[in-house]
């Protein structure tokens, strides 16, 4: 019985953390961990195209929009990044706020 006890302290408290964790943010426990690992491919993928030197790119998701800020060297490099991000799973869209530095 007392197990039975243990094991429905330790759901209810779950719940309460998912919960809590959907109202500071308004998303759900999985909308959260579904834009972190969309951020995270999209960073890798970013850093991976060495042609492009995109390793100054910050990236930011929610509910699978993705933000691109920071600067980058051409018009070229700006394009290419918003097309690696859009080619990510999951992305939904990609808002291209990054800056051409004028050298």
């Amino acid at each position: 019985m007392a197990r039975a006890v243990n094991l429905l302290r330790i759901l209810l408290v779950m719940c309460l953390v998912t919960v809590g964790c959907q109202a500071l943010t308004g998303k759900t426990a999985g909308e959260n961990i579904d834009d972190a690992t969309i951020t995270a491919s999209v960073k890798s993928r970013l850093v991976a195209d060495k042609a492009a030197n995109l390793t100054r790119v910050d990236v930011d998701t929610n509910r699978g929009v993705v933000a691109l800020n920071g600067v980058v060297e051409s018009a070229d490099q700006r394009t290419r990044a918003e097309q690696i991000a859009s080619r990510v799973s999951g992305v939904r869209g990609v808002i291209n706020n990054l800056q051409v530095q004028r050298q």
